[in-house]
């Protein structure tokens, strides 16, 4: 039986639980108040700009801030997840905002040592070069030192104001609160100078139509350009340094850079250019030779028809038609030489003269590298990496000098295709003729590519016979051709153990006196051993051959009444034959 007692308990138990479980209600409800408020968002990060300094931060026609500090600052903090808000206003405005406390960063401020006693830097985002703009009638100056004297104008507490009154021109100074307004000033008629970045100035001349203003002094003072906090801030700081090395590792600065400041700063080394040019000089010399080739394939059909029309006429067909076609092969060989001689003695000229600028400009173009490069080196040294042409002065160092050398080699590599070009359509009956010792010219000729021997083979023999008649013809002719054998001999070699070896004779027979070349290089193939002496034929194409070595070298045994063979098999080297007659004036 329950007993009141035992139902007391009971109740007393009930209330214990229900007061427990309003307890741990109680708490719950505490903590989730207690989350809610740890997700209130944080504050957005206020930018500070300067609202009139374009490209770099400006507020467009509508008001809104744009520029490339604009930009770079937002992909900044997309990339970190901050919030950000821009406040732009004059700049002397602006550097008292970030001292109060009012505004947290300023996105482009020049770094000085006397500015480190109040703000912290970060590392530069750009260079700045600041450059000295005149009117057009006023005497133009070159340094800084040349404007003690004259009113000069500059916009209050940029990094020219701090510069130039630090060298002692503070009476000498004319404040505006803007670059634009500096350079309207100016523009005007007042004042001698004004003192200001150069890309900024170059765009309030074009945007405003200040014609009558030009720089006169391009780059007197260059600067790092960088983000700038209050003294202690140093967490934000990092947070954009960071958020600064994302971009540029993944390539969004550079894209940013190059919309913003790549046009209007200086021009780089393009390709594009190299491009450009070379297409000038090549796309008139392949025009030319297809017009040949088309020229001579017309010339093929009408010199067909005539033969045919001969052929009928012959009372003994095989034997006229066969004369025919030697004569045929003769007259449209002789037609095309002389139809590509004339095109390009015509066409040499014009490749030469572009091609000789850059020739005369290249060793000036080192020349200035080099005076630069100690000044370059020296900065690098002491301010660490920097950009140059858009890129980074620890990679454009070397590859500065490569690409000069590239182009040197380009504009020689013209100048001999050129040459021989020329010496192939040059028909040259005016040669003076001598009487020659054949081993003399030979011997010469063995003398200019003496360092290309020794680079080819260890083994190169020669073997000259004694008392040899003597030749009539023109030397530098003979030692050319005997040099055209030579080279493709080295060219020809694999390695530095095969062999080069060269013999003179007399063969009483024909009365001519006898140059054998033997190579131990890979041999030519059979279908080609015919077309040696073709023009533009070459089996060294990727290696820069041009096809014209051996025919000129025909053409100049070919006027001394001389005969050039070849003897050769694919793995066992080639021998070259050189038969030229003797002096009937012995």
């Amino acid at each position: 039986m329950i007993t009141n007692s035992m139902r007391i308990k009971s109740i007393l138990r009930f209330v214990a639980l229900l007061g427990a479980a309003l307890a741990l209600n109680c708490v719950h409800t505490a903590s989730l108040r207690a989350v809610e408020i740890d997700v209130t968002p944080p504050a957005a990060i206020v930018i500070g700009g300067d609202r009139d300094y374009p490209p770099y931060e400006f507020l467009d026609k509508n008001g809104k801030p744009a520029g490339y500090n604009v930009e770079l600052t937002r992909a900044i903090a997309d990339v970190m997840g901050m919030q950000v808000e821009f406040r732009f206003g004059g700049w002397s405005e602006m550097r008292t905002a970030l001292i109060n406390g009012s505004v947290d960063v300023l996105q482009g401020i020049s770094y000085s040592d006397d500015r480190t006693r109040t703000l912290s830097f970060s590392p530069p985002h750009t260079i700045i070069n600041h450059a000295i703009f005149a009117r057009r009638d006023t005497l133009p100056v070159s340094s800084v030192e040349e404007l003690r004297g004259k009113e000069i104008v500059v916009f209050r507490d940029g990094i020219m104001h701090d510069y130039l009154a630090s060298l002692g021109f503070g009476q000498n100074l004319i404040m505006t609160d803007t670059p634009a307004d500096a350079l309207r000033l100016l523009a005007s008629g007042k004042h001698d100078y004004a003192v200001l970045a150069m890309l900024p100035g170059m765009y309030i001349i074009r945007e405003n139509k200040l014609s009558n203003l030009v720089p006169v002094a391009k780059s007197i003072s260059t600067q790092r350009y960088c983000y700038g906090v209050k003294k202690g801030n140093e967490e934000l700081l990092a947070r954009f340094n960071e958020g600064l090395a994302i971009l540029k590792k993944t390539g969004r600065y550079q894209e940013i850079y190059d919309r913003w400041l790549g046009v209007l700063g200086p021009p780089k080394v393009a390709w594009e250019k190299v491009l450009w040019y070379g297409g000038m000089v090549l796309i008139p010399l392949l025009a030319i030779l297809v017009g040949t080739v088309i020229w001579s394939r017309t010339l093929q059909k009408r010199v067909a028809r005539r033969t045919g029309e001969l052929a009928l006429e012959v009372a003994e067909r095989k034997r006229a038609l066969e004369e025919l076609r030697r004569h045929q092969d003769k007259l449209i060989q002789a037609d095309k030489m002389a139809s590509l001689g004339i095109l390009v003695a015509g066409v040499a000229h014009e490749i030469n003269n572009p091609n000789g600028l850059i020739l005369l400009n290249m060793p000036i173009l080192r020349e200035v590298y080099r005076d630069a490069e100690e000044i370059l080196e020296e900065r690098y040294r002491a301010q660490g990496d920097f950009t140059l042409g858009g890129l980074p002065y620890s990679r454009m160092r070397n590859e500065v000098p490569c690409l000069l050398e590239e182009m040197q080699e380009g504009a020689n590599r013209i100048k001999r295709i050129v040459e021989e070009l020329k010496d192939f359509a040059r028909q040259d009956v005016s040669a003076a003729t001598e009487v020659l010792d054949f081993n003399a010219v030979v011997q010469t000729a063995v003398r200019l590519v003496d360092s290309s021997i020794r680079a080819a083979t260890n083994r190169f023999e020669t073997d000259y016979a004694p008392n040899l008649p003597a030749i009539s013809g023109n030397a530098q002719r003979i030692e050319q051709v005997v040099v055209n054998l030579i080279l493709n001999a080295c060219q020809s070699l694999p390695d530095m153990e095969r062999g080069i070896f060269l013999t003179t004779g007399y063969d009483q027979s024909a009365d001519c006196v006898v140059l054998e070349l033997i190579d131990q290089g890979g041999g030519i193939a059979p279908e080609h051993v015919a077309h040696l002496t073709d023009p533009f034929f070459t089996t060294k194409r990727e290696t820069g051959g041009t096809g014209l070595g051996l025919s000129v070298s025909a053409s100049i045994v070919k006027e001394h009444d001389g005969l050039l063979e070849f003897d050769s098999n694919p793995g066992a080297g080639t021998t070259v034959t050189l038969k030229l007659p003797c002096s009937k004036r012995r």
